[in-house]
């Protein structure tokens, strides 16, 4: 518990009606959880506008209420607070509920459109392996130390994500990396948080569903790093088109990582193999446990976050070479029939590009590259043709098939998927809506020194059809089709 004007000295408020020596038991911005001595935040949500739910609390016991407007009928009992965004109040209030968490961590935040997991998550190993304790804040997983604490969202509501650094730092933890999605950042889901670090990979065409075009969807991105603080480090990909524009108005120090220019770390890729990859980190040779030149950039991001955490570099090298991929990004089983199938949460045309690119320079003319591929359902209709152009034009096979369709017909899906492919594409491709059975057909094309990649859902284990998660995982799908061939 806590007392109300304890917690109001973290917002900037325009108004009070009410007493303010009360006691708040907890903070909630849902309106089913709110019990008596609570503290109600009224968030204008994307599909849900918190303050009409204000009338129907007047006698639940509620003991405050925040919000950006006043309610018609004001009940005594209950203390209200105006301010100018309800969001960025219910940040800094679950800040000071959970008594300023990332205050006692150093926290860094990853964003952009690919590699927010792999880089945070090889973050958090990269502080472990250093022999700190550390907790993860990502889409596949939520970690404090070793503990894992499952997820639905790349990053959560502001309560959520307090009460988890609370439990970090009451668990002994010093470091914590975190996915920030640019739902996140334009929801103001991060307010409140103090960031050690802001690290950006790269932007290309996502969400538009959501932010409408790729200008929004850049100053979502770019929020974050205007926020961050000058005790902050700001770390972006040099090799970005928005890269720079990234630190433009940030007060944070400001650096930068490349794998073609100079930057403050540079990181080059000597040699690649489907198990791997021989690189420099500013001239250093280290073999990596890592394909392709995305993961490059996001390994290379990684050296430069350890650096600037001050970490010694000689060990941050060594231990480069330990790091082992994360779960569904590039992951790799190899068949009996003598091909290798790589599942990949690829699921955007650049993210797709890079991973066939990263297959093709190692397979070259050897052998055939088949990929299956989905989009996902009540999304960004307009990156569906693209996402079957790019991987047709990188593939000798092409199979289209279901992601995650949630509402929507996925025989529609795949013929907007279609519409992306000219003559040639056309002739070396095949749609089939069963997921699974696009593995298998996939499998039963594929010869020794082949690679299949299977593409679009990576770690998830599930497919959502008409609303309703079922159970299916593309790993465990390929490890069937594999057992079913010795």
């Amino acid at each position: 518990m806590k007392s109300l004007s304890k917690l109001l000295s973290a917002l900037m408020i325009e108004e009070v009606i009410g007493r303010e020596d009360k006691t708040i038991t907890d903070v909630v911005s849902d309106s089913r959880k709110v019990t008596k001595g609570s503290l109600f935040v009224a968030v204008r949500g994307t599909n849900v506008d918190g303050h009409s739910f204000i009338p129907l609390l007047q006698y639940s016991g509620v003991a405050a209420i925040v919000c950006e407007e006043f309610p018609e009928f004001l009940e005594t009992s209950i203390t209200y607070i105006k301010v100018s965004n309800s969001a960025i109040a219910l940040g800094y209030l679950a800040s000071e509920w959970y008594d300023n968490p990332s205050h006692k961590l150093k926290l860094v935040g990853v964003t952009g459109t690919n590699g927010k997991t792999t880089t945070a998550t090889l973050i958090y190993e990269m502080a472990r392996m250093m022999g700190y304790k550390a907790g993860l804040l990502s889409t596949v997983c939520n970690y404090i130390e070793d503990e894992a604490i499952p997820t639905n969202q790349t990053t959560p509501d502001p309560l959520t994500i307090n009460a988890l650094l609370h439990r970090m730092v009451e668990a002994g933890c010093s470091y914590a990396s975190m996915e920030v999605s640019s739902h996140a950042a334009h929801q103001h889901r991060i307010a409140g948080l103090h960031f050690a670090g802001g690290v950006f990979t790269n932007l290309t065409r996502d969400h538009l569903d959501y932010h409408k075009t790729v200008e929004a969807y850049l100053a979502a991105k770019k929020s974050f790093f205007d926020g961050l603080p000058s005790s902050a480090f700001a770390l972006t990909n040099l090799d970005d088109k928005s890269g720079e524009v990234m630190l433009q108005n940030t007060d944070a120090r400001r650096y930068t990582y490349s794998l073609r220019t100079r930057a403050d770390f540079m990181g080059r890729v000597v040699e690649s193999r489907l198990d791997g990859t021989s690189m420099t980190f500013n001239g250093r040779e280290v073999e990596v446990l890592f394909t392709g030149k995305f993961n490059a950039y996001n390994l290379t991001a990684v050296y430069g976050t350890a650096i600037l955490l001050g970490w010694e570099p000689e060990h941050v090298l060594v231990n480069m070479s330990r790091l082992v991929p994360v779960a569904g990004r590039f992951q790799a089983f190899h068949s009996p029939k003598g091909y290798t199938a790589i599942v990949d949460y690829a699921h955007t045309p650049d993210a797709v590009v890079n991973v066939l690119q990263a297959i093709r320079e190692i397979v070259g003319t050897r052998g055939s590259v088949i990929t299956v591929v989905g989009a996902g359902g009540n999304r960004d209709k307009g990156k569906r043709p693209i996402m079957a152009k790019e991987a047709a034009l990188r593939s000798d096979r092409l199979i289209l098939t279901s992601d995650n369709p949630r509402n929507e017909d996925p025989a529609e899906i795949l013929r907007d998927m279609e519409a992306g492919l000219d003559v040639e594409g056309r002739k070396k491709t095949l749609s089939i809506v069963d997921r699974r059975e696009a593995i298998r057909t996939a499998a039963a094309l594929a010869s020794s020194g082949d690679v299949i990649l299977i593409a679009g859902k990576g770690h998830e284990d599930y497919q959502e059809i008409n609303g309703v998660k079922h159970h299916f995982d593309d790993r465990e799908v390929v490890k069937e089709v594999i057992a079913a061939e010795l």
